[in-house]
């Protein structure tokens, strides 16, 4: 069974993302490469990790008509670009899994206030699946429209959903600090990103609410069945992929949080719970659509969380393809290793 799969927003880093991993899936076929600034030159033009027959390929610009045959559409444009693309691959009958922000919120409030901006769809949020597979499974295989979630948000939701719904955390006091490699903010140009600018530096932005933080609360109260304030600060490293959440959270019993975690995830493909005693990095994780959790007690009613992805794969087009896997009935971890690029 071949499905025929167009990305629009193919020329960013989570278009080519989806790109490599959807050209060694023994299903999905890309049939259709939508860009907007690069609309009409080759593929192999612009993203210099494409081959063979893919290079040739001519960009469509991305409001351009998607083929007839498209069974699947990845939307990999910026937030507030997607909505009406994806409204029109649902009217023409396709499944879309979309990778912007447009329809992870459930209210045109909450997107309002998040984005500053009108929602040209707001009918779709009902429709909508949040895609934090490990979470959403059975929604997700029935959906039309998956909205992916953020790499932030995928970062830190994983390990606090379990300890939400131990009813152990403290829900009041969540401190977050994230950061993140390059790639993560796209790669449209910008002076703050000129190497000049970034190397041998580390930033925080977004304050004094980051946009993200909507979207974990939302959801964290969404899974967790708990209202929960966050506080969150995103910070951007001189590295290209990659990207490190902890978070400092306190309750009871934190030295039975470690147990919580590994139980919830034993059978999880692509969320791996490190021993005892261990913290994960960046490093291990690069390259995979893995997560790595590790639990660290500091006091009687303290411990600390640290959580790592790849931010371009378990934070971005590997995600995707998992949801898109399941939506499509497939084993969800076809296309997609747990095995990372190392060294």
């Amino acid at each position: 069974m071949n499905i025929s799969v167009a990305i629009l927003g193919a020329t960013g880093y989570t278009g080519a993302e989806l790109i490599r991993l959807i050209e060694s899936h023994p299903h999905f076929d890309i049939a259709h490469l939508g860009a907007h600034s690069q609309a009409g030159k080759m593929a192999g033009e612009v993203l210099p990790g494409v081959s063979g027959k893919l290079a040739s390929m001519v960009l469509a610009a991305s409001d351009a008509s998607i083929p007839e045959h498209v069974q699947l559409v990845f939307t990999a444009l910026p937030h507030g670009a997607a909505a009406e693309s994806v409204k029109r691959a649902l009217d023409s009958g396709m499944k879309v899994v979309d990778l912007s922000a447009d329809f992870r919120h459930k209210s045109h409030d909450t997107y309002r206030e998040a984005y500053g901006a009108e929602h040209p769809c707001p009918e779709l949020f009902d429709e909508a699946v949040y895609g934090l597979t490990e979470f959403s499974r059975s929604e997700v295989a029935s959906a039309r429209l998956v909205a992916n979630p953020g790499c932030y948000p995928t970062s830190t939701l994983l390990p606090l959903i379990p300890l939400l719904r131990s009813g152990l955390l403290n829900s009041e006091q969540i401190i977050v600090d994230s950061k993140s490699g390059t790639s993560g903010a796209g790669r449209s140009a910008k002076t703050s990103l000129l190497y000049c600018e970034i190397n041998e530096g580390l930033s925080a932005y977004g304050l004094p609410r980051h946009r993200h933080t909507w979207e974990m609360e939302e959801w964290a109260n969404g899974f967790g069945q708990q209202d929960v304030s966050i506080r969150f600060v995103p910070h951007i490293l001189p590295m290209s992929r990659g990207m490190l959440s902890t978070l400092h959270l306190s309750g009871d019993k934190p030295e039975t949080w470690h147990k919580t975690l590994s139980q919830t995830f034993s059978n999880e493909p692509f969320v791996n719970v490190l021993p005892e005693g261990q913290l994960p990095s960046t490093q291990g994780v690069k390259g995979s659509n893995r997560c790595d959790i590790g639990v660290a007690v500091i006091g009687v009613n303290q411990a600390v969380v640290v959580s790592c992805i790849d931010n371009l794969l378990k934070g971005a087009s590997g995600q995707a393809l998992q949801n898109a896997n399941i939506m499509f009935g497939f084993e969800e971890a076809l296309g997609l290793s747990a095995t990372a690029l190392w060294p």
